[in-house]
């Protein structure tokens, strides 16, 4: 990690929710829980509580020094509402095999 930046991953307790164009697109319990400097908090869902069939492969990818290479998920119209990490850096590593959205409802 570079000076000053910093990555902090921990269990959730919230019940975490994303609704999109009024469908329930996840829903978790169980959610991963990512701080990270300068960023707003993120939940991390794990792939079964999410409705991967309304989800498609959008083709984007980013990459983040501190994460990896991120691929991202449409939703119909709705471009990249989603990414992952496939193969994060091992600093991260408990973030495989979650998803994180854009919009999320802790309820």
């Amino acid at each position: 990690m570079t000076t000053g930046h910093r990555i902090t991953i921990e269990p959730g307790t919230d019940h975490v929710r994303v609704v999109l164009d009024g469908r329930l697109v996840a829903e978790s319990r169980r959610p991963l829980v990512l701080r990270e400097t300068g960023c707003p908090v993120r939940y991390y869902l794990p792939v079964a509580d999410v409705r991967t069939d309304l989800l498609s492969p959008s083709g984007t990818q980013t990459y983040c020094p501190f994460k990896g290479t991120a691929s991202y998920w449409s939703l119909d119209g709705a471009k990249d509402v989603a990414w992952a990490y496939p193969d994060p850096s091992p600093d991260v590593a408990a973030i495989a095999g979650h998803l994180c959205f854009y919009r999320t409802d802790v309820v």
